[in-house]
């Protein structure tokens, strides 16, 4: 499979892009020139420069600090929240197509509420109720997206609970758990990785949604979605300070979304196959 990836090109580009930014967000500490947070109204709008390499904000703070500081904050979010997400999808997908009729019905009913619902106007409400905070936020994705997780595995599982395999493992003696942890959730994990992957993508850009609405971090925070709603008020004088954070969301959002596509294609010739 590594090897596919390697002579993949829209492959290595997304996987490049990952790893870049992931980079970029744990070495934030090192790359940055600037505390995020140091405040100098002498120094506002400042032009790129050495000590500056993006200029400086409405408040005289580094905007490249800022970037590299607010890539922490958004995917630092969104990992833990997709990691959460991908068990609850697993466990409730999987049991949802291997315990029987009557479970997969309450399951999927309770599913199509939630997806009834824009995951974002349900996650806005959460944080609008219970306030701003990691955890919150985090906590708000998960109940806003694990309906579209659950089903994506659960429609994975149907089609691996008419495999052959699985027939001959409940003549075997094997139960339900067993299957489901033995035999479903390993074969449907490469396709599972694949759906994840473009996730990550999605939850960077909910992350932002709120704070660009105000439902996220405090204003000042360094994070992208805060940092786009405080540049809107120099758009026509500043509109630089849009352009970086929209290219540094951009080009994460793609990333992620190249390397999940080139999986799905790699992937579609062996379960031809």
């Amino acid at each position: 499979m590594f090897k596919k990836i390697v002579c993949n090109p829209q492959a290595v580009a997304g996987l490049t892009i990952m790893l870049l930014v992931l980079l970029a967000a744990v070495l934030a500490t090192v790359l940055a020139p600037n505390d995020p947070e140091a405040l100098n109204v002498l120094n506002k709008y400042l032009r790129p420069c050495a000590a500056y390499p993006l200029g400086t904000d409405q408040l005289g703070r580094c905007v490249f600090s800022r970037l590299l500081y607010g890539a922490r904050y958004s995917i630092g979010m969104s990992l833990p929240a997709l990691l959460i997400l991908s068990m609850i999808g697993l466990i409730l997908g999987s049991f949802s197509a291997c315990a029987g009729k009557r479970a997969d019905r309450v399951v999927t009913t309770i599913c199509d509420i939630f997806i009834a619902f824009p995951a974002l106007v349900i996650a806005a409400a959460i944080i609008g109720i219970w306030g701003n905070g990691l955890f919150n936020i985090v906590v708000a994705i998960v109940i806003a997206m694990w309906a579209w997780f659950t089903r994506v595995v659960r429609a994975y599982a149907v089609v691996e609970m008419g495999r052959d395999y699985i027939l001959a493992s409940r003549i075997s003696g094997c139960g339900t758990l067993k299957i489901v942890v033995r035999h479903l959730i390993p074969n449907i994990m490469p396709q599972f990785l694949v759906y994840l992957s473009t996730g990550v993508a999605s939850a960077i850009l909910m992350v932002s949604s709120f704070s660009f609405l105000g439902l996220g971090f405090p204003a000042g925070t360094a994070e992208w979605g805060a940092m786009l709603s405080e540049a809107r008020s120099g758009l026509y004088s500043h509109p630089e300070l849009l352009i970086y954070l929209g290219i540094c969301i951009l080009i994460t959002a793609a990333g992620f979304n190249l390397f999940g596509e080139a999986l799905r294609d790699l992937l579609e010739p062996e379960e031809a196959a």
